[in-house]
């Protein structure tokens, strides 16, 4: 959610700067009716201290001997006005929320306009693998080694799943052990989340209501709001612990990591850029949320950005980190860097993790502050969050640089300790 102070104040400043996503916007009616809304409270204020004056003549009247009558029905149809006032107010604020709550966020100054072709790279690690023979892309390997069944995961699933066995079993979970090991070492608490969210927690995230159809409701409730849904990703639950609580700023920042089954509907046709295990409606995810001082929260992201950058890192694969331009952020994000992994058998990169800010829009949407220690008031956090990592694209990055001639998989020296071997094969 935006300032509202910041659009009454600077709205041509709000409005060039969500160009910059490709989302144009007038407010010129939502100021027209924040002007209104405010002169009709200001109305009912005035109706009020008259109510209470008028009301106040009452006991000296009767002392007097003299008729009440008059000021009653005079209390009365102030009342009815006031009444009539909220009224207008409540439907203006209803239309006046649903409005910010479409607005998207404001992208960071530094961001170029547009869309993944304003993409930059800003670092690149390892030089791309070369191999002496002719590669497999990771569907073969991992079929040839019995590790994901593609087959019977769509059999009992449907297309967009599949089910790891043997060899790819341990890989999935030597590289979640590997995340959480990681993680715990760096100060972060571990959660386990439900996998069921309320509305309020989409609606805070900021992917409702714009992205309500992206996320698989349960049956049964017909008014969204009162329904839940199997969450996208731990960071629609993690930014929500706290909502419409006042934090200490003594506590800040907060650092916290969960372990989730991610459930996506992923719109859009499956082709062979999508093959396997590269794009999926369930996939394994470790994710990072802080929750920061907004004078932090620079060095917050480039804390979570090196923390998974790290993470590939580690495992010694080849993959760069791009800045997004402002189009490719996602609606609720001021800020994004992706950490993506070369695909030799696509001969393109793909995101294994995204780390963005959203500096205070979440928090103002799930109304999550601080106190300030020194002036005693509250403010509002800035959130933050990336993948620290998502598996369903490190194991086909893993599966391919680093096979072998033989059809095996040479294990990153990072997991070994966890799988217990070096090769699988």
């Amino acid at each position: 959610m935006l300032n509202i102070n910041l659009i009454r104040t600077s709205p041509e400043e709000v409005q060039k700067a969500l160009l910059k996503k490709g989302f144009s916007v007038n407010f010129d009616e939502f100021l027209s009716k924040d002007k209104e809304r405010r002169t009709k409270l200001q109305e009912v204020e005035n109706l009020k201290a008259k109510r209470n004056k008028v009301s106040s003549e009452v006991p000296k009247l009767k002392k007097e001997g003299k008729p009440v009558e008059g000021v009653f029905e005079e209390m009365r149809l102030i009342g009815a006005e006031i009444a009539r006032l909220d009224a207008e107010v409540s439907a203006l604020d209803s239309s006046m929320n649903d409005f910010l709550a479409g607005l998207p966020n404001i992208p960071d100054p530094d961001l170029l306009p547009g869309e993944k072709e304003n993409n930059k790279v800003i670092k690149e690690f390892k030089e791309k693998p070369v191999f002496s023979f002719q590669p497999k892309n990771h569907v073969e390997l991992c079929t040839s080694l019995k590790m994901i069944d593609y087959e019977r995961g769509t059999k009992i699933a449907g297309g967009g799943y599949w089910l790891y066995r043997g060899m790819g079993a341990r890989l999935e979970w030597a590289l979640l052990n590997y995340f959480i090991d990681t993680h715990l070492k760096d100060g972060y608490e571990f959660i386990l989340p439900p996998h069921m969210l309320n509305y309020d927690c989409g609606f805070g995230a900021g992917q409702f209501p714009k992205f309500a159809e992206d996320v698989y409701w349960l049956e049964g409730e017909a008014d969204r709001k009162k329904n839940r849904f199997m969450l996208p990703t731990a960071e629609t639950a993690l930014v929500n612990l706290y909502a419409g609580e006042i934090m200490d700023e003594a506590d800040l920042p907060k650092k916290l990591f969960a372990y989730t089954p991610c459930y996506r509907k992923e719109a859009g046709s499956y082709g062979s850029e999508e093959r396997g295990m590269i794009r999926g409606h369930q996939f394994n995810k470790v994710e990072m949320v802080q929750y920061a001082h907004p004078e932090k929260s620079a060095e917050a992201f480039e804390e979570l950005v090196n923390k998974a950058a790290a993470l590939v890192e580690g495992l010694g694969l080849h993959f760069h980190i791009s800045k997004l331009a402002a189009g490719d952020c996602s609606a609720s994000m001021a800020r994004t860097y992706d950490i993506e992994v070369w695909i030799p058998s696509m001969g393109i990169y793909k995101e294994v993790s995204s780390v963005s800010n959203a500096n205070d829009y979440q928090a103002r949407r799930n109304n999550t502050k601080y106190r300030d220690s020194l002036t005693g008031k509250t403010n509002f956090v800035h959130t933050l969050n990336g993948s620290g990592l998502a598996t369903s694209r490190v194991i086909p990055a893993i599966v391919e640089q680093f096979q072998n001639a033989d059809g095996s998989i040479t294990v990153p020296e990072a997991l070994r300790k966890y799988l217990g071997t070096d090769v699988i094969k």
